[in-house]
């Protein structure tokens, strides 16, 4: 490689000096705008270091002449925000929850506040739609194990579906069967809820075993029954599945979902805004209460 600097002709620009192969480099001097852009890019840059937070030192970065923090940016922020939400907040929580519906203005904050809330903490498994997939209930459908008025979807929410560290959780246990009835029998038990649920035909085995071991539960027509938390089988929701491979596995093992209990981890008023969005979706049910006292039916309805 030579080192001998000259003058290009075509351009009149000096060379660097550099040749590899007959190949030379120009020595072509920057533009002036970018070199200008370069400058003010560095004195930016040393003027940012100087007064915001820029340095990583050992257990944290230089803070800066103006001591900014982010942290407690945010912090503000939030503290704004709360202070801002805390008379609705604690009119929400001073209104028992089936009396929300007598407060237009109080529900629609309450369901507001349950929609952002729900996005955070429910659709994991409810999906973004409350729509739910298979072990999880849909909640957009009038199907309800627990109930699905106001009170009853607080009262889920707070204490939980099979939670075994809380007296107050929901709480029903279904057999297994493989350890009460032969696979023949089960097999018939699976024709004949196929058959109440409009799926099958009539199966008088299956029918006299279903009276013999299911119907304290689930009633004699198969209707469920929310003291136990039992399932309506006939009106062809089902939770995880009605077809006969899936009704032939829930009656085989059985099934024990969990739903956590939200009142250990979240405050009672996102738990009663949680209520009111859900109970909003369209499955939920009138509350009796609020039902009268906007007249639509009589005491004897």
């Amino acid at each position: 490689m030579k080192m001998t600097k000259r003058i290009d002709a075509p351009t009149g620009t000096e060379t660097v000096g550099h040749e590899w192969d007959g190949i030379e480099e120009l020595d072509t001097p920057l533009p002036r705008w970018w070199l200008m852009i370069f400058v003010a890019c560095v004195v930016f840059a040393i003027g940012y270091v100087v007064v915001y937070p820029a340095i990583p030192m050992r257990h944290s970065a230089t803070q800066g002449v103006i001591r900014w923090n982010s942290r407690a940016d945010y912090q503000a922020q939030v503290a704004a925000d709360t202070a801002r939400r805390a008379p609705i907040n604690r009119a929400i929580a001073a209104t028992p929850v089936e009396q929300l519906p007598q407060h237009p203005a109080l529900l629609r904050a309450a369901v507001e506040g349950g929609r952002a809330a729900f996005k955070v903490h429910c659709v994991q498994c409810h999906g973004a739609g409350a729509a739910g997939s298979v072990g999880y209930p849909n909640l957009n459908d009038d199907d309800w194990l627990w109930g699905g008025d106001l009170k009853s979807i607080e009262y889920t929410l707070i204490n939980g579906v099979r939670n075994p560290d809380h007296d107050a959780t929901r709480f029903s246990q279904m057999p297994a069967f493989a350890d009460i009835l032969q696979p023949a029998e089960i097999n018939q038990l699976v024709r004949h809820v196929r058959n109440i649920s409009g799926q099958g035909k009539p199966n008088a085995a299956g029918a006299a075993l279903f009276a013999a071991n299911c119907a304290a539960c689930h009633g004699a027509e198969g209707k469920g029954g929310r003291e136990f938390g039992a399932p309506n089988l006939t009106d062809g929701i089902w939770l995880y599945g009605g077809d006969e491979a899936a009704l032939r596995t829930t009656i085989t093992y059985a099934r024990a979902g969990v739903m956590p209990r939200w009142n250990a981890r979240l405050d009672p008023v996102t738990i009663r805004m949680l209520a009111a969005y859900v109970h909003s979706l369209g499955g939920g049910e009138a509350n009796p209460a609020a039902v009268l006292a906007e007249g639509k039916v009589d005491g004897g309805a």
